[in-house]
């Protein structure tokens, strides 16, 4: 500080009287120089207000020795010296800098109102942003579920987070899907490729970019697809003032689709493909990610980018397009049910609902334990929409050239969200055994460190009962963790799901026994005793009874579920108040309807509920026949099931 007055003093001495500790007299404005103040006098001049009133000279010796004051600060961090330390010499700093430029210190004290206000609007928010982001990073580390009846919607998010199925990444509305939740889907492509196979399709693969010329040709798709469309501009980038930016020498002349789905790249390759009846039925599959721009996403319900499979077949008559189209509604029906132990409904969409360019859309629909119905798979058929568009022909058996008919399927990683919201409880997972990507889990109980003789025993036990388990084509995994508490482990395993604990200590393997404990279903509530020598004939026979007990109260809950004979107030009524955090909610509602575009529009906007479809087996059977739509009252032509 006495350095920095000295400065002052000499920078002004010769103009103006000073003190004999360097200091101006008669003080109107001041500037505070660690503890010297600096004053100006009364006359006309301003201490330093700019560099002008300093010689040349003057400014490069001011100069010099900030560049040493900051080497020596420098010098002083990289030893590490702390702050307290390095503090007087910052304000020597400084107050060396402001006899170039007062602002400096003088500047703080002098902004403008404006600038004031929004300075004191940032800090009167950094609390509640602190707060807020606080509250976010304890909810992203928290292990803990909320309940279902407290906030469903957060108890789906606490449970994708807490199970390590998935999480958020850098890029909004995308997730990163973890080794348990992959393992799960790789679960549900495998026995879905199979089926998929047995149906005649194969897999292939086709580019993740479509030119966007390529979604114009089929004008119904690019309307239905326009707003979520992620589109490549340029390709390649170049360093700007603020940073890399897009080449504007770079831009491509036909942008980029990455793909929201791939039918109008597949029709461009089929027309390649397809010159005669004999190249007829072309079945083509692939596994692939999609980008659909999201501004709500949710993990695996709603994403911007997600996984799934697609196939696309091209036909020679609509008989055996249309036929494709439901055979594989089937397919994804059974592998819902026999996998997933999830129960469905299925049907055909309502016009207004169908996939943009197809002539009809047949889903599978999933209730969960909100009330609320999951669209769990699709399959189109597409007429001769996208044969025409690209101009895909083939020449039929009297040489005539023909358009051909196609068709679309697919489901994707929502299946996770279903498989979650539809078995799942305030603990944790429950997985049906036969998608479980470990179906018995053993916790085995160690002897102790100086009894050799049962751990040889425990060793041999442990051995068996691996193997037998695995002779019976079940998933086995060994807890053997020394660093991890048994309670702590059989925590962690009921929160992931696995149907089936085993648990072995000494004293069990001289008796004989082992200690079973079922993730859910009858008798989940109580260990049970098990001979060494029935366990894998008890563990698959058990896995069995839990996946059949899993999908049984599934379907109790689905057929609960759907309300019939109501008025439409009364279903207004019950849907204003069903928000998705309910829990149990509403459910869904099978009703005599007319179809009739601007009456569903309607209906969605007053109650939020959409028809999820038109029932395939009620519809059949003509149960509407003599019926009156209970919106319009005319005639109904198809029963319609309503939800949110």
């Amino acid at each position: 500080a006495a350095a920095a007055a000295a400065a002052v003093s000499s920078a002004v001495r010769g103009k103006n009287s000073v003190t004999p500790n360097g200091l101006l007299p008669q003080p109107r404005n001041c500037w505070l120089l660690g503890s010297t103040t600096m004053t100006t006098t009364t006359n006309n001049f301003r201490l330093f207000s700019t560099a002008a009133d300093l010689s040349e000279e003057q400014k490069l010796e001011i100069e010099a020795k900030i560049k040493a004051k900051g080497d020596e600060i420098r010098a002083m961090k990289d030893d590490g010296a702390d702050k307290a330390a390095v503090a007087p010499l910052v304000e020597e700093l400084l107050s060396l800098k402001a006899q170039l430029d007062p602002s400096i210190l003088g500047g703080k004290d002098a902004k403008k109102p404006q600038q004031q206000q929004q300075q004191q609007q940032k800090q009167q928010q950094q609390p509640q942003n602190k707060k807020q982001q606080e509250n976010t990073e304890s909810d992203d580390e928290s292990d803990f579920i909320t309940a279902r009846a407290v906030d469903y919607s957060k108890w789906y998010n606490d449970l994708i987070r807490v199970t390590g199925l998935a999480e958020n990444s850098p890029v909004r509305g995308c997730m990163v899907i973890k080794p348990w939740g992959m393992s799960l889907w790789d679960k549900i492509r495998n026995e879905l490729d199979a089926k998929i196979q047995e149906h005649g399709a194969e897999n292939a693969y086709f580019p993740l970019l479509i030119p966007k010329s390529f979604l114009s040709k089929e004008a119904e798709h690019v309307d239905g697809f326009a707003k979520e469309c992620a589109v490549v501009t340029h390709h390649r980038l170049t360093a700007g003032e603020d940073g890399l930016i897009a080449d504007p020498e770079a831009k491509l002349e036909d942008p980029l689709i990455i793909r929201p789905t791939s039918e109008t790249m597949i029709w461009y390759m089929f027309r390649k493909w397809i010159n005669s009846h004999r190249d007829l039925p072309l079945k083509v599959n692939q596994w692939a990610n999609v980008m659909r721009w999201e501004m709500r996403t949710r993990p695996f319900l709603r994403t911007s980018e997600f996984l799934w499979q697609e196939g696309h077949t091209a036909h020679a008559t609509a008989e055996g397009a249309l036929d494709d189209a439901k055979t594989m509604m089937e397919n994804y029906a059974n592998l819902c049910q026999d996998l997933l132990a999830i129960p469905v409904v299925r049907g055909a969409k309502s016009p207004s609902e169908r996939f943009a360019g197809a002539e009809e859309t047949f889903t599978i629909e999933a209730l969960m334990q909100n009330g609320w119905a999951l669209q769990s798979g699709t399959s189109h058929f597409l007429g001769q929409s996208f044969g025409k568009a690209f101009d895909v022909t083939f020449q039929d058996t009297d040489g005539e050239q023909k358009d051909v008919w196609g068709t679309s399927w697919g489901v994707s990683t929502r299946l996770l969200g279903a498989l979650i919201m539809t078995h799942s409880d305030d603990n944790g997972l429950v997985l049906p055994p036969r998608v479980a990507p470990v179906q018995v889990v053993i916790v085995p109980i160690p002897p102790k460190k100086n009894d050799e003789e049962s751990k040889v025993a425990m060793d041999k036990a442990l051995d068996d009962m691996v193997a037998a388990l695995k002779s019976e084509g079940l998933r086995v995994k060994v807890d053997d963790r020394d660093f991890v508490r048994n309670g702590a482990k059989y925590f962690e395993w009921e929160r992931k799901g696995v149907p089936l604990r085993i648990e072995l200590g000494p004293r069990d393997v001289k008796n004989d026994v082992c200690i079973f404990k079922y993730r859910a279903g009858e008798g989940s509530d109580e260990k049970q005793s098990v001979a060494l020598a029935d366990v894998a004939k008890a563990a698959t026979s058990g896995l069995d009874a839990m996946q059949d007990n899993l999908l049984e109260v599934a379907k109790n809950r689905l057929s609960a579920g759907i309300s019939t004979d109501v008025t439409y107030d009364e279903m207004k009524t019950a849907l204003e108040s069903d928000e998705a955090s309910s829990y149990p909610g509403k459910g869904l509602y099978l009703v005599p309807w007319k179809c009739d575009a601007k009456n569903e529009d309607t209906i969605k906007t007053e109650c939020k509920a959409t028809i999820r479809c038109y029932p395939l087996a009620e519809n059949e059977a003509g149960m509407h026949k003599g019926k009156k739509c209970f919106y319009s009252g005319d005639d109904a032509t198809h029963m319609a099931l309503f939800g949110r």
